[in-house]
């Protein structure tokens, strides 16, 4: 900018002594023979430079906008990046929900043994989108490019699809919760069933197609009261329209699977509790409210029987997903024609120990060193459940799946990463 105010300012005006230049700009020193008519073309000048530059800087904020858009250049690059294999024999995984409690774990996990990492996730607002946004800059400082867009954009997907030929996609993006669905339904179906049908559509015409494992829920189990829950229990009974879903998600997937071909292995977690855990979960928010003095609800079942839940440390669920992905087997279609039976596969993922609430919220007690202001109800008919107990046989025996944190190391190991990362003082911190 330093050029245009040369060439309109001169620096000492008046003072030229260039003939040429007074014969030439003649009519311009007339302009400049008195003081008021300076000082207007002095802000006539102004006003343009500060034009110029006002519009140079909204064309370089543009370039930069264009570069990192969704489908620029730049953004291919990121998604490719991101999805490079580094090891012999390793897999380009497509993660959704991979801002979500889970799929950031997996992620992490993939990427740190050599495996091509792609997360997607929409940023939603059910729990705070902040705690989103801190788990995505953490897989960001380990090289993991997340997509922002819904699971029901088949244009994006068919352009990641294009992008990159994922060899497996982990399907961790759901709308999650018991009790929010008496509040919001359409979210339900939204994400869980048409979601899931726009993913294995994607799936079903990507040429290769990817071997698939997904998250189910432990919540299907619904009203069953034998136990351990196993894999061939009955699932006819949901008793939440969460459940409802994930149950439909299931028979939905196992008819891609006989249709066209898909790998597809369906996950049943257990209380998945842990580090950068989910705000809605009862351990998380009960830990909010023990250390803010604030009043927690414990509910209690029929019979004033206390409820209890296969609570199942995200590190051992991890060890779940890995397996899956590592034993799914290849998709046996193309071009969404299937050429043979492919595998079709549902695990438990819990942990064989169930704890009762009021046990959970002692060691909750004793880790915080506060004790709890507890209110106890009796459970609502709100889709809870007042047990949840995993059979976890078939699992060990084809993922060798093992888990090995019980709730006090877990709920020990949840309290110092939720004192650090809500910045409690070191008093309140655990030892």
């Amino acid at each position: 900018m330093r050029g245009l105010e040369e060439e309109f300012i001169p620096s000492t005006p008046g003072k030229f002594k260039d003939k040429t230049y007074y014969s030439v700009n003649r009519q311009f020193h007339r302009c400049f023979t008195s003081t008021s008519t300076m000082f207007l073309w002095a802000l006539f000048l102004i006003a343009l430079t500060a034009s110029y530059l006002s519009f140079q800087s909204f064309m370089d904020s543009g370039t930069r906008y264009l570069s990192s858009t969704r489908g620029s250049l730049q953004w291919e690059k990121q998604v490719r990046d991101s999805a490079q294999i580094h090891r012999v024999n390793g897999m380009s995984v497509l993660v959704t929900g991979a801002a979500g409690f889970v799929g950031s774990h997996v992620s992490i996990a993939l990427k740190k043994r050599g495996d091509g990492v792609v997360g997607l996730d929409n940023f939603n607002n059910y729990y705070d989108p902040s705690l989103k946004k801190a788990r995505k800059n953490l897989l960001n400082s380990r090289n993991i490019f997340i997509v922002e867009g819904d699971i029901n954009d088949m244009r994006m997907l068919a352009k990641l699809f294009d992008i990159v030929a994922f060899t497996h996609v982990m399907h961790l993006a759901a709308q999650a919760g018991v009790r929010y669905a008496m509040e919001n339904p359409q979210s339900y179906v939204h994400s869980n069933i048409a979601g899931l049908v726009t993913l294995l559509e994607a799936c079903k015409n990507a040429n290769p197609q990817p071997a698939i494992v997904w998250a189910s829920s432990s919540s299907v189990y619904g009203l069953n009261e034998k136990v351990p829950f196993s894999e061939s229990d009955r699932t006819d009974q949901p008793a939440s329209l969460y459940a409802a879903t994930k149950k439909a998600g299931e028979e939905i997937t196992h008819t891609y699977n006989h249709i066209y071909g898909l790998s597809i292995t369906g996950l049943r977690f257990f209380t998945v509790y842990g580090p950068w855990g989910r705000p809605d979960m009862a351990y998380f928010s009960f830990t909010r409210n023990i250390l803010q003095g604030k009043p927690i609800t414990v509910y209690r079942g029929k019979n004033r029987v206390d409820l209890a839940r296969d609570f199942t440390y995200i590190d051992d669920v991890v060890k779940g997903c890995v397996g899956s992905l590592d034993t799914a087997g290849k998709s046996t279609g193309s071009g969404g024609k299937k050429r043979g039976p492919a595998l079709y596969r549902i695990f438990n993922l819990g942990n064989t120990s169930p704890v009762t609430v009021p046990m959970m919220v002692g060691m909750l007690e004793k880790h915080l060193k506060v004790k709890a202001k507890k209110h106890v109800l009796d459970m609502p008919g709100n889709g809870d459940v007042p047990f949840t107990h995993a059979n976890i046989s078939f699992a060990r025996k084809e993922l060798g799946y093992k888990p090995t944190t019980d709730l006090q190391t877990g709920l020990r190991k949840f309290v110092r990463w939720y004192l650090s990362y809500y910045g409690y003082s070191q008093e309140k911190s655990v030892k």
